[in-house]
């Protein structure tokens, strides 16, 4: 399989990611842990922006945040299938394309990490039979530390919103991105063309995506900040 730099990267962001899955599987109190702190900044995500969720503007790409970039889900069948059609990825779609999903799955397999050692420090810290809290989540953020990683995270995060916006001056890609259904079908993109589609469309629908993704960007910074220097990450009902 011969590819280009960024397709390389992007193997080997989906090849971190299966690492860390394997890692849960082999230990199940350690996935069991995981999949509670999934959950738990799922729930916290939408609380946060429970506003933006109910705003006319910016409700649809606050949840589109929340379950694309944000979101719980087992993404294992996809990024399995995903791996395959690398060469097809860059072979076919446009160059400003290949770098956001670039993005992408640096965040993915940052986010993954990440999780996985917030789960191990929930093993590690928690009183036995206590679920998951705003508390116990502060401790375990503040012992695990890599205020760099969280950052970057974050700007990972807006890196692929900003992406996004981007496309929408952009109307030649609009159409390309209509005519490629098909042909990304056939190569069985037809997941990563979905996304892209609905983002595109979801950005443009906001009419400049400045104050939603500053809200964003201040709102997770504020919040990295305060578990930092000692507080209790928000209580969530989930």
């Amino acid at each position: 399989m011969v590819l280009n730099a960024a397709g390389e990267e992007i193997v080997d962001c989906l090849k971190q990611v299966e690492a860390q899955r394997l890692q849960r599987a082999l230990d199940s109190a350690l996935g069991q842990e995981v999949r509670a702190v999934k959950a738990y900044q799922h729930a916290r995500f939408a609380q946060t922006y429970a506003d933006m969720l109910a705003h006319p503007r910016f409700g649809a790409a606050t949840e589109f945040f929340l379950e694309d970039l944000y979101g719980p889900a087992d993404f294992t069948n996809r990024d399995a299938q995903f791996m395959r059609i690398v060469p097809a990825l860059v072979r076919l779609f446009p160059r400003d394309v290949v770098d956001t999903v670039l993005c992408l799955g640096r965040l993915h397999a940052l986010s993954e990490q990440l999780d996985t050692e917030m789960g191990r420090k929930a093993l590690e810290l928690k009183p036995t039979g206590e679920a998951l809290n705003g508390r116990l989540y502060g401790a375990c953020w503040r012992a695990l530390g890599q205020p760099r990683e969280r950052e970057r995270q974050i700007s990972l995060m807006l890196a692929v919103g900003s992406a996004l916006e981007g496309y929408t001056r952009n109307p030649l890609l609009r159409h390309s991105l209509r005519l490629m259904r098909g042909p990304a079908q056939v190569a069985g993109l037809g997941s990563l063309q979905v996304f892209l589609e609905r983002g595109f469309d979801t950005f443009r629908a906001m009419k400049g995506a400045s104050t939603f993704l500053d809200t964003i960007a201040q709102r997770e910074r504020a919040l990295a900040a305060q578990l930092f220097t000692g507080a209790d990450a928000p209580g969530v009902s989930r």
